[in-house]
């Protein structure tokens, strides 16, 4: 009999031990809890702490007090340009109401996959009202908030808060990209060849104005030249003409001289003339007399 009470009184302990871990729960600060009957709600805890509830009757569902994060996958939409652009819109919400939760979607997946399509379909609609200047303006936050103020009732419905709505990411398809990039790089090869045009125009410009003002300098300079030799020949003369009028026999000496220089320093200079022409008539005396001693001969008068 002892033994049979011992063992009664182990399994009702172990009974009340279970019973006791069964009913027990906790909900931390970064949660919220509702509580089922038979997967029936009947009550919310939204303040952390210790609770109890019916073992094996009750059981409790957990959903998360924070902000939360809601990613659908990248779409294809047409703006009002007929430009298909691929937009990555991401939401943040939070769970304020989880009896509402729990009844329209139970689950945060699910909420995903249906408010995920009703986020789509709103940011579809307001961006077939918007061209893709506008979408990648300073107006991209004006948009943002169209769309928001459009699903924030939607997500009401849910049990959920909607804190904000973006656009992350904007891409053309790869087929729009290409034409985009060709039209981009056929728009820039016109400016170039524009400025190129224009940088041609303006060489030529600077050359012809250099061209003409070299003419104008040479032709400047070649006057001055042509006067300068001028006054350069009538000094010239002058001064001859007052040596030849000083004294005739030694200007003719003089000159004899000159030219001798000129003709027997040039090279391969060959002449054939007579001995006694007037040429070479100073090579027999500084008078110009052949048959004179230039040795004897006296030195010309001063005068």
């Amino acid at each position: 009999m002892n033994r049979i009470a011992l063992t009664l009184v182990g399994a009702l302990s172990a009974m009340a031990v279970f019973g006791l871990f069964t009913s027990v729960f906790v909900v931390h600060q970064t949660n919220q809890a509702l509580v089922l009957r038979f997967q029936n709600p009947v009550r919310v805890i939204s303040e952390p702490g210790l609770y109890f509830k019916v073992p094996l009757m009750e059981s409790v569902v957990y959903y998360d007090s924070r902000v939360l994060s809601l990613d659908p996958p990248p779409d294809q939409m047409i703006l009002s340009d007929q430009k298909r652009v691929i937009v990555d819109g991401f939401a943040r919400y939070r769970i304020t109401d989880p009896l509402e939760f729990y009844t329209s979607v139970t689950s945060e997946s699910n909420f995903a996959n249906n408010f995920g399509g009703i986020l789509s379909s709103t940011m579809r609609s307001v961006l077939a009202r918007t061209d893709l200047s506008e979408l990648l303006s300073e107006r991209r936050g004006e948009i943002m908030r169209r769309v928001q103020e459009a699903v924030t009732d939607e997500a009401k419905k849910f049990g959920v808060l909607l804190v904000d709505v973006r656009i992350g990411r904007t891409e053309l398809p790869e087929d729009v990209l290409a034409n985009v990039y060709q039209r981009m790089r056929s728009e820039r090869e016109r400016e170039a060849n524009l400025l190129r045009a224009e940088g041609e125009e303006n060489a030529r410009r600077i050359r012809a104005t250099a061209d003409r003002e070299r003419t104008v300098l040479l032709a400047e300079a070649e006057r001055q030249s042509q006067v300068l030799r001028g006054e350069g020949e009538a000094t010239r003369n002058r001064v001859l003409g007052e040596a030849y009028g000083k004294d005739h026999d030694f200007f003719d000496f003089y000159r004899s001289l000159e030219a001798y220089k000129t003709t027997f320093l040039a090279e391969g200079t060959t002449l054939v003339l007579s001995p006694d022409t007037d040429f070479f008539r100073y090579f027999s005396g500084w008078q110009g007399k052949f048959g004179t001693d230039p040795v004897a001969a006296p030195p010309p008068a001063k005068r």
